[in-house]
């Protein structure tokens, strides 16, 4: 009966040991996850980052088509370009002429 007492209180219980695995593996599990989580984090937050940047450009293209529609629409009215013409180009008009002011 000695050894048997002797076995029991000299080594540890399987229990524990089955234990201390467990939270092992539980706080590897939960590093690991955390580490995971922080790398997406940082990858939305650049993902987004990068999103505005693409929206404000995307919404500059489009005012830079409006306006040029516009002027587009100016250039087949024969009144813009005469103006044009007259102002930008030094053109005349036959029997006009041109006054150049100093």
């Amino acid at each position: 009966m000695a050894t048997a007492t002797a076995k029991k209180s000299t080594g540890r219980s399987p229990a524990r040991r089955r234990y201390r695995i467990w939270m092992t593996f539980i706080v590897l599990f939960m590093g690991w996850a955390a580490y995971t989580l922080f790398g997406q984090m940082q990858q939305q937050k650049a993902t987004n980052v990068k999103l505005t940047t693409i929206e404000s450009g995307l919404e500059a293209s489009k005012l830079q088509t409006e306006a040029l529609k516009r002027e587009v629409e100016r250039l087949n009215d024969p009144e813009y370009i005469s103006q044009l013409a007259t102002k930008e180009q030094g053109m005349v008009k036959q029997g006009e002429q041109q006054i150049f002011s100093k």
